[in-house]
């Protein structure tokens, strides 16, 4: 098999690749968009991200085949699930997908979309890609090798979270759309009450990594964020010196037949990750003990 560093060379390749794509969608005439928009249960899917996903599995398996490597991708799950139900795939390495993070962003036009394309060994990721388009950037990791930003040019630059360590001095990344009332309620009872709203996740990470934020919080309720959703972001995190775990500081699982990633999710610049975590767990206690 290719190293990681011979494979991150090629998602990185392809997560190009992605991108044109996108931006070809991306800068159709707003008053004609050509997106067949369809709404789903998880939200809108578009031309986009089935045409991204289609380029995406077909570039990688066509370089590295069935037989070593496993394909999760938000597109394709559906049909696996019909087929096998919650069942994680068999191979130990397994490339997690997401042709589109942030599509709702992406038909309303704000810039803040993504792709994700990770590589997890035994449910963990060990390689990420994160494109953001509208940027001409590319978010990569390796474990145990560093974050870092490439360029178009092909240019790179290591990436290191802030070392902002007081609570109030925070910023807390947001999302615009996702946000049921008890994440509401956490967002008003938090220690850290500056809020910059971005959309994808993968582009809420990019803040943290750039420095332009310190924390981010994911909260399920009637759905939760999926294997591709997370993957990639975490990985870049955590090699650019930030944490990523659940409010019990337990670390997320991938690839274990269900995709959902339930409950309390908290991502930071690590310095009072800990804290952060006691307090998000005590305000949602408090919440939930209210709302009975």
């Amino acid at each position: 098999m290719k190293n990681l560093e011979e494979l991150s060379e090629i998602a990185r390749a392809v997560a190009w690749g992605a991108t044109d794509i996108l931006q070809s969608y991306y800068r159709q005439d707003s008053e004609t968009p050509n997106l067949d928009i369809r709404e789903k249960k998880d939200g809108p899917v578009t031309a986009a991200d089935v045409a991204v996903n289609s380029y995406i599995l077909d570039e990688l398996q066509s370089i590295l085949g069935n037989a070593e490597f496993g394909y999760l991708s938000e597109e394709t799950y559906k049909a696996y699930l019909e087929k096998n139900g919650k069942v994680a795939l068999t191979q130990d390495w397994v490339w997690i997908i997401d042709p589109l993070d942030g599509t709702r962003d992406f038909i309303d036009r704000t810039g803040e979309f993504a792709v994700h394309i990770a590589l997890a060994f035994e449910g963990r990721p060990v390689l990420a890609v994160v494109a953001w388009p509208e940027q001409q950037k590319i978010y990569y990791a390796i474990r145990d090798a560093g974050a870092f930003v490439e360029s178009r040019d092909g240019s790179a630059v290591k990436l290191q979270v802030s070392g902002r360590n007081i609570l109030a001095d925070l910023s807390i990344v947001t999302s615009r759309s996702h946000r049921g009332d008890r994440l509401n309620q956490l967002l008003h009872k938090f220690p850290c009450q500056n809020q910059l709203a971005v959309g994808s996740i993968g582009c809420k990470i990019a803040t943290i990594v750039e420095q332009k934020a310190d924390v981010y919080i994911a909260l399920s309720g009637k759905s939760a964020p999926k294997d591709w959703d997370l993957a990639a972001p975490e990985l870049i995190l955590t090699e650019a010196g930030g944490r990523f775990t659940r409010f019990d500081g337990s670390a997320l699982q991938y690839n274990r037949g269900d995709v959902s990633q339930w409950g309390g999710l908290l991502a930071s610049n690590g310095c009072c990750h800990d804290a952060l975590c006691g307090d998000a767990e005590r305000i949602l206690g408090e919440i939930d003990s209210g709302l009975k």
